[in-house]
């Protein structure tokens, strides 16, 4: 397939933004769904990413492609590979968010390159989204996006090694009610993540997909509590899927610099790679 690559990086330097005020409902709703507690009175400090579940875009159902997705062309370049995936990013961390805050993201097209992958193209788009609360930059976040062809994923190759366990580990089941209230809480319409009968005989995956920023809110916040204090950054990477066809587990190693941490579903390989630092 022929990718005009200079009329996508004409996206470059796109912005989008839009704000929302942090209720104590949607704390309480978050913490059910992770099942964690915290304080939920205005002014309490809320969970990390949280941002996640606001000012998220929020495209008319009439604007949505056939995977649930915003139809591409809008802040996004129209990359015309099927398959978009969550690749990695990284979080800086520069202040709390507290319930009552107004919440706002600004979100800037800061690069889109084209790389030739062993199975075929793969086109990456970097976002960077500020976020504020009340005014005050409280977090920097650089996503990255991947955009390839569904051959990707039918290629024979070697199968990997089963992930280690770490020097801490929890095992969790990624139930569809689990998925779906994550779904719900970040206004994620991808199909991927709820509706199996899609992406079985759509994507030709073997089940629902666990969502890229639920795995890397899960270790930022493992990392936070066996250390007693949120990280100041937090890097990740998404090298493998899980599916919600077995449990998977969270893990952490400590380092002379921080933390690694890892997600891998049991009996397979690392999924989410990340390294936590204070």
């Amino acid at each position: 397939m022929d990718l005009d690559i200079d009329h996508l990086r004409g996206w470059i330097g796109r912005q989008d933004s839009a704000s929302e005020i942090l209720s104590p409902a949607l704390v309480r709703q978050f913490n059910a769904t992770f099942d964690r507690t915290s304080r939920t009175v205005p002014g309490g400090i809320a969970p990390l990413l949280i941002h996640f579940c606001l000012a998220q875009p929020a495209e008319p159902t009439a604007g949505l492609g056939p995977d649930g997705h915003p139809a591409r062309g809008g802040f996004l370049p129209p990359v015309p590979l099927p398959r978009r995936m969550w690749a990695g990013g990284e979080f800086t961390f520069h202040g709390d968010i507290r319930i009552g805050d107004e919440v706002r993201r600004v979100s800037t097209v800061k690069d889109v390159l084209l790389k030739q992958g062993r199975t075929g193209p793969l086109c990456f788009v970097t976002v960077l989204h500020e976020v504020t609360a009340s005014g005050t930059p409280v977090l920097t976040e650089r996503q990255d996006i991947v955009y390839r062809d569904t051959l990707g994923r039918t290629s024979a190759k070697a199968e990997p090694d089963a992930a280690p366990a770490g020097e801490h580990s929890r095992r969790i089941t990624p139930s569809a009610p689990y998925l779906f209230r994550y779904s719900a809480m970040t206004f994620n319409g991808h199909r991927i993540h709820y509706d199996k009968d899609y992406v079985r005989d759509v994507e030709g995956y073997p089940g629902l997909i666990v969502h890229g920023p639920l795995q890397a809110t899960l270790l930022c916040q493992y990392a936070a509590d066996l250390k007693g204090q949120p990280p100041t950054s937090f890097r990740f990477r998404s090298l493998a899927t899980i599916f919600d066809t077995a449990d998977f587990t969270i893990n952490a190693s400590a380092t002379e610099i921080g933390m690694e941490l890892w997600t891998a579903q049991v009996g397979g390989p690392v999924a989410m790679e990340a390294t936590a630092t204070w």
